[in-house]
């Protein structure tokens, strides 16, 4: 079998299996956060932390619970790493240092799980497992809570509520996370990931000294890692390491794990706005952008330039070989399109353009599918601006789903585009200008410049991937990236959350004749539109500095 008609019958098999778990999965978390009763355990949760799950916020209080939360996180996550050398079950490992500490801290709890660090040489079973384990759960679990935040928005009219916060972030931990982690971490277990609490191991010898190995939990961890859209990995090849992605199957396993929620989460928001076809909608917009970056990457790594790659079945530097470039590109595509950022390859080892296409898949915004819930407020956001587009080109008063976009709705959707691109684009151009981040670079020219670019990209985004050539344990990129990171996920979040107050207190407005139909295929080639051009006239300058320049030139 050859390696592309293999690339695409893994593709297929993919998007099968995520046909079969759209319906029930969607549905499945649409009654979670639509019912008004609650589980035993989640009554102890609230009890334990003193919350009234039946209090409706409007979405000040609810800003106010999404913040103190993860206020507190980031210090308890940043106090357990400076401790680490006090703690039982640290392998040995000291404390992290300030600025590692703190960037891994705004990392994990803001869903982006960048790791600057080797996770099998800094981290012990304590800080991972209570740690960033538990991250993986909680900053998924808010990023949907904002989402369907969102989507109430949408789906209420004369009142500014929009549920409440702990009880969303409860449901989403206990109801839907915890209980598909176990079922994926069975999975992974019996075909071959590791879980234990293993020390550390010499396994033999390598280059003339001994080689180490530690074990972990990492199974578990790898299954929140991926249906969390976190993307941490336990070791630092992440999702190329054997203990954590053993075979070919557990590779398309990982991959159906990381689109799974986000996608069905169209589903949730059909039911709960009651019309699926708006859900249907949105589903095929980041169905198309997905399938098209994946025949691109697909296009590009497979292009053949030379008996080396006519032997290799295309461009195999940097990628596992029991995955191969069609498995690896659609990693590379899917992890980078959520905000996921877990990789089974490095992208530095990309061509050019592949890379360049890692690279934009964030920059759109991680919207196709996007991350656990931060995926469906992106696109919502951006559905929007192309309905205000599109009322400005007739002349009509933009609605959607009943709902006025009036001059207070695009100002918070306008601050919400704009924050994320200035953030990348100024830490980019301080990076390049100053002359000591410069030194982090492993290569100089366009790819040197991409390999910044990315790292800003990645963390102002909340992906968590890297370039994989780019040395980021220092002062300057671990404090400015964290700074990214934090402001990257809960500036946009203020903005999602002031758009829903202001639609949930609209009263709905009457469909008429001259209503922009928002489930037909033109709205859905309309918002397919608004996304590319809007990305590419804030990114193509910085594009083309980097992967178009480096892929023209090759």
């Amino acid at each position: 079998m050859s390696p592309v008609l293999a690339g695409v019958l893994q593709l297929l098999a993919l998007v099968a299996a995520l046909a079969l778990a759209y319906i029930p999965l969607g549905d499945y978390m649409a009654r979670v956060y639509s019912s008004d009763k609650h589980w035993r355990v989640e009554k102890w949760i609230y009890k334990g932390i003193g919350a009234n799950p039946n209090t409706e916020m409007r979405w000040p209080a609810y800003l106010r619970g999404v913040l103190a939360f993860s206020a507190v996180s980031v210090l308890f996550l940043y106090l357990l790493q400076r401790l680490q050398g006090h703690l039982p079950g640290s392998l040995g490992f000291a404390a992290i240092d300030p600025d590692q500490a703190f960037n891994t801290a705004a990392s994990f709890v803001t869903n982006t799980n960048w790791q600057s660090y080797y996770g099998e040489q800094a981290m012990g079973h304590v800080v991972q497992t209570a740690g960033l384990a538990v991250q993986n759960f909680v900053s998924a679990a808010v990023g949907i809570a904002v989402a369907v935040a969102l989507v109430r928005g949408f789906a209420r009219s004369r009142t500014g509520e929009l549920g409440n916060f702990w009880s969303d972030l409860v449901r989403g931990t206990v109801r839907i996370l915890i209980p598909l982690s176990v079922v994926a971490a069975i999975v992974l277990v019996a075909c071959g990931a590791i879980q234990n609490f293993s020390g550390i191991h010499e396994v033999g010898q390598f280059m003339g000294g001994s080689q180490q190995w530690n074990g972990g939990a990492v199974a578990s961890q790898e299954a929140v890692k991926e249906l969390g859209t976190n993307g941490g990995g336990y070791f630092n090849a992440n999702s190329a390491h054997p203990f954590e992605n053993p075979t070919p199957f557990t590779n398309l396993f990982e991959i159906f794990l990381l689109l799974v929620i986000p996608f069905a989460l169209t589903r949730t928001f059909g039911r709960m706005v009651g019309s699926i076809r708006q859900g249907y909608a949105i589903l095929a917009t980041m169905a198309t952008i997905w399938l098209g970056f994946i025949a691109l990457m697909m296009w590009t790594e497979f292009a053949h330039h030379g008996p080396a790659f006519d032997i290799a079945g295309g461009a195999m530097e940097g990628k596992e070989n029991r995955f191969g470039v069609g498995a690896s590109s659609i990693f590379a595509v899917s992890t980078t399109l959520t905000s996921t950022g877990a990789v089974d390859s490095f992208h530095s080892s990309f061509t050019g353009l592949g890379g360049g296409i890692t690279i934009l898949g964030m920059q759109l915004g991680e919207i196709a599918p996007g991350g656990t819930g931060s995926g469906l407020y992106g696109i919502l956001i951006l559905a929007v601006i192309a309905v205000f587009i599109a009322g400005l080109m007739v002349g009509r008063t933009p609605e959607y789903l009943g709902k006025k976009i009036g001059t207070r709705e695009i100002k918070f959707a306008a601050c919400y585009i704009l924050v994320t691109p200035a953030l990348v684009l100024v830490f980019t151009a301080a990076a390049m200008a100053l002359p000591t981040p410069g030194h982090s670079m492993t290569n100089g020219g366009a790819h040197g410049f991409s390999e910044i670019l990315y790292a800003y990209s990645s963390g102002a985004n909340n992906n968590g991937s890297a370039f994989a050539g780019l040395n980021a344990d220092t002062q300057w990129f671990n404090s400015t990236i964290g700074l990214a990171m934090l402001l990257g996920r809960f500036l946009p979040m203020v903005f999602v959350l002031a758009l829903a107050g202001s639609l949930a207190e609209q009263r709905p407005v009457p469909e008429t004749a001259g209503t922009l139909r928002t489930h037909k295929p033109l709205f859905v080639g309309l918002l397919v539109g608004a996304i590319l051009i809007i990305t590419g006239l804030t990114y193509f300058p910085a594009l083309a500095l980097g992967p178009l320049a480096e892929g023209l030139a090759s």
